[in-house]
């Protein structure tokens, strides 16, 4: 559907500029805290305004990751493919722990994955306690995203945990005996989740009929935990 260009201004050019310099010192691991923030992005079709979300503006994405025949579900410097062919593909974040958000982000367009909105992804899903950013597992997103599709909602996902460091990992094993080992957050390729207004159970159910990977199901903290490793359930 053809759409008007954007018209864009001389301070949302400053904003953009800046936000790419912003993107490389997350790449680089050297941004360290950006607690309660909203990391906003409209990423093509939607425009934030400021105070619309938060502290949202309008940033525009324009380094992709180009399709390659070779496969791989992780995200680097390399070319990567959807293994569908969906226009395009958003996702929305809340951290319950940081209150860090992401609205409407645009991670995949037009047969690319974006490496911008990735490490916006990577960032937002660091490790809260030592903040430790790793490359979040595309398969993962993707999962969301059709979990999104198959709940029919357009809410946020909110995080209860991301990524975890070997160190946060090995801490919360010290409290608990139903944190793994080698969890699968230690890899970027986990998530723990809630939706507001929606029962862990329900979240669950969804999960289970898309038989994607792991799915755990807490109804006491009322989240539920996907991963991309072998179909099962607990």
């Amino acid at each position: 559907m053809n759409k008007e260009p954007l018209k864009i201004t001389n301070d949302q050019e400053s904003e953009i500029a800046s936000r790419r310099k912003f993107l490389k010192q997350i790449a680089c691991g050297s941004l360290l805290a950006l607690s309660g923030s909203d990391i906003a992005s409209a990423a093509i079709r939607d425009i934030i305004k400021p105070g619309q979300y938060g502290h949202g503006h309008l940033y525009r994405h324009k380094s992709h990751i180009e399709p390659r025949h070779q496969h791989s579900a992780f995200q680097n410097e390399s070319q990567v493919q959807s293994p569908n062919s969906t226009a395009y593909k958003t996702l929305s974040f809340e951290h319950s722990q940081t209150g860090d958000k992401l609205i409407k982000l645009t991670y995949f367009e037009n047969g690319r994955y974006i490496k911008d909105a990735l490490n916006e992804i990577n960032f937002l899903l660091r490790d809260c306690h030592t903040d430790d950013i790793h490359p979040i597992d595309i398969a993962l997103l993707d999962q969301l995203h059709d979990l999104k599709e198959t709940l029919g909602v357009n809410k946020p996902f909110h995080i209860v945990s991301g990524y975890r460091s070997p160190t946060t990992n090995a801490e919360l094993r010290r409290h608990s005996n139903r944190v793994a080992e080698h969890s699968f957050h230690m890899q970027g390729r986990a998530i723990d989740i809630r939706v507001e207004g929606l029962d862990a159970r329900t979240i669950r159910n969804a999960a289970l009929t898309m038989a994607r990977g792991g799915v755990g199901y807490y109804p006491y903290n009322n989240f539920v935990h996907l991963d991309t490793g072998d179909v099962r359930s607990w």
